[in-house]
């Protein structure tokens, strides 16, 4: 048994933290067996800690079950969405659409295409991608609602469906790689001001 086992494994003392060496270990394996061609119904808790080098009891104390290993993995995949820092509603709109479907971690290629089908057939997996869609959604909600609190925006607009508005071109640019000569660089601003034209007060 590794050290990292008998470590993450001993009995623990009242107080002391869990071993983050544990967690990072736990959550890599599960993208890892995820972007090396492991379904979430073939994924299991043994491969994961056979993988990441634990016991299955290591994976069982920071977590109930696999659904909830799989949301903090996936998280960590699509990692924090940016901060809007709360100046103009414009350039708050262009940092959250320029994040769109934008993912540092190299396997989010492999792993996020897969997940598209299964989460269209499962409804389990339909919330588990709510649940990480949905604080990004929150923050270009709230950036909407700002706007039309100050009178930027028009007070009649359909928030939601502006927020489909806005992030649907994107996504599917980044993708399907709909349109090869459209430049992402620059993508984001002009989706944002096409929207903007039509939503902003007159």
């Amino acid at each position: 048994m590794s050290d990292m086992t008998s470590a993450a494994d001993a009995p623990r003392s009242p107080g002391r933290p869990r071993s983050v060496r544990a967690d990072e270990a736990i959550l890599e394996a599960t993208l890892d067996l995820l972007a090396q061609g492991s379904t979430i119904e073939t994924l299991s808790i043994e491969s994961i800690a056979a993988r990441a080098g634990v016991g299955k009891a290591t994976i069982y104390r920071r977590w109930p079950g696999k659904d909830a290993l799989l949301t903090d993995a996936l998280r960590r995949l699509k990692g924090n969405p940016p901060a809007p820092p709360g100046g103009s509603v414009r350039d708050d709109l262009v940092l959250l659409v320029g994040a769109v479907g934008h993912n540092v971690d190299p396997r989010a290629a492999r792993i996020m295409p897969c997940l598209v089908p299964r989460v269209n057939r499962s409804p389990e997996e339909y919330q588990l991608y709510q649940s990480i869609i949905e604080p990004r959604r929150a923050l270009m909600r709230e950036v909407l609602r700002r706007g039309i609190r100050t009178g930027e925006l028009r007070a009649d607009i359909d928030v939601e469906v502006t927020m489909a508005m806005l992030t649907g071109p994107m996504l599917i640019q980044r993708v399907l790689r709909w349109h090869p000569e459209l430049d992402e660089a620059s993508l984001p601003e002009k989706i944002v001001d096409g929207v903007l034209d039509g939503i902003r007060a007159r």
